[in-house]
């Protein structure tokens, strides 16, 4: 169930954590004649408009350029995960790993995905050397992957640190906002539930799950009304969902 509950933002994590495949730490793309650059540019710029067959032909003609090139293999990789190909995704995120053991973004992925596979104290490693290294850009997706990968562990409270300082460092990351909604939910802080989800809201639209906690937080809150728009809007936005499903079983709402 722990592992379950790590996964379940994989769809959103993914959208976001493009960012980190160049733009993480000291690597970075960069303007540039080399052909191999240039097929790694056109391949991430074409994984950012979820052209996948194109940026994979890219990313491939990169790395026929020059097999060494870590960056090449991470988006690679990722691209990899986001067709559900997770053998091939692990073989080119070790294969960047290898080749760049000090890569935050690399680390950042490599142990994102370690994690979402149930390799956890591995996983665990490379997040907390990525979110740790003041170097790096990106450091509340990796603070955010560590607390999620430290759920699946059983550690909530450590989970909490991390999500917390993702947000010290960017208060509108919305994947920590969502995360700190449930935690703050299952403590039974639900005003702090409804504020969390307040702050998502800005930043990012609902989810099955975002709209399933509001509805039970604002129910708790003894806020019936609102409790039960909830309630609609999941069962019409998000009716095929476990959520909608938990909803639809409940007899008094």
């Amino acid at each position: 169930m722990q592992l379950e509950t790590a996964i379940k933002f994989r769809c959103l994590t993914l959208s976001l954590v493009f960012a980190t495949l160049v733009a993480c730490g000291s690597s970075s793309v960069t303007k540039s004649d080399d052909p191999g650059d240039i097929h790694l540019q056109l391949g991430v710029r074409y994984l950012s408009m979820n052209k996948l067959e194109l940026a994979k032909e890219n990313l491939l003609l990169s790395l026929n350029n020059n097999s060494s090139n870590a960056q090449a293999h991470n988006a690679l990789a990722f691209l990899y995960e986001k067709l559900n190909q997770n053998d091939l995704a692990k073989q080119h995120y070790e294969t960047a790993i290898d080749l760049a053991p000090e890569d935050l973004g690399v680390q950042n992925n490599l142990g994102r995905f370690l994690c979402d596979q149930g390799q956890l104290e591995t996983g665990m490693t490379l997040l907390a050397k990525a979110s740790s290294n003041p170097l790096n850009d990106r450091q509340w997706m990796a603070l955010t992957n560590a607390g999620r990968c430290q759920i699946s562990l059983g550690q909530k409270p450590l989970a909490e640190n991390y999500f917390k300082q993702a947000l010290q460092l960017d208060n509108t990351y919305a994947p920590a906002l969502s995360e700190m909604q449930k935690i703050a939910y299952q403590n039974g802080d639900f005003w702090a539930a409804k504020g969390y989800l307040q702050r998502y809201l800005g930043v990012a639209a609902h989810t099955a799950e975002t709209l399933w906690l509001a509805a039970q937080s604002e129910r708790a809150l003894g806020n019936r009304e609102l409790a039960r728009e909830y309630k609609n809007l999941l069962l019409e936005k998000f009716p095929l969902s476990n959520e909608a499903k938990k909803m639809a079983m409940l007899k008094e709402f």
